[in-house]
């Protein structure tokens, strides 16, 4: 294993995950905030899950998101 290679390759995924994911989550909040689902003051608790199927490999997190 070239762990060069397969350091960048994490770290690619890993980016990509976090810039697309913090997108989605930006998106999914202001459309509650726009349709009154959300007040703003709220802390939403956000969980993600990284799998490798072929490995078995499960990895979750939850940590709270606060609107203000």
């Amino acid at each position: 294993m070239n762990e060069d290679v397969f350091n960048a390759s994490i770290r690619k995924f890993l980016k990509t995950l976090g810039v697309t994911g913090q997108r989605e989550i930006e998106k999914a909040v202001r459309q509650a905030l726009a349709e009154g689902k959300l007040k703003g003051s709220e802390k939403l608790t956000a969980q993600g899950v990284i799998t490798i199927g072929s490995l078995q490999f499960r990895h979750e997190i939850s940590e709270p998101i606060e609107l203000a």
